[in-house]
């Protein structure tokens, strides 16, 4: 019963968090494209999506720090894999930028992360069934 309870609280935190994220998203990106500010106020409204992101990754926080140790094992497991990976995959093209390949937008490294964080994730979670 603790496991889910602890779930639903998690998918009702990383609900809110993601409709948050998005109509901030669009509202920041909206407010920009009409109105002109100050280049403080640009840094800041532009910034302003990070701020539903925190509360996601508090929320994957508690979910780990709540979880039984085999699980805390899959995370680490996939979260480790999932930060070399995408280390050697940015550093591997940071190398090939210096023969002429276009400049990686750092926008994609935190989507690549989670990305690979998933795959990781299905199969340590499989390895441990």
């Amino acid at each position: 019963m603790k496991q889910k309870n602890i779930m639903r609280r998690y998918m009702k935190e990383l609900f809110l968090s993601m409709i948050a994220y998005t109509i901030i998203l669009i509202t920041s990106l909206t407010v920009l494209k009409n109105y002109e500010f100050a280049k403080f106020w640009q840094i800041v409204i532009s910034l302003s999506p990070a701020i539903p992101v925190a509360f996601v990754i508090l929320a994957v926080m508690r979910l780990l720090i709540d979880s039984d140790e085999l699980q805390q094992r899959v995370q680490l497991l996939a979260t480790s894999s999932a930060a070399a990976v995408t280390g050697l995959v940015t550093f591997s093209y940071g190398f090939l930028e210096n023969v002429g390949f276009p400049k990686f937008p750092t926008f994609f490294i935190f989507p690549m992360l989670i990305a690979i964080w998933g795959i990781s994730l299905g199969y340590f979670s499989r390895k441990y069934q």
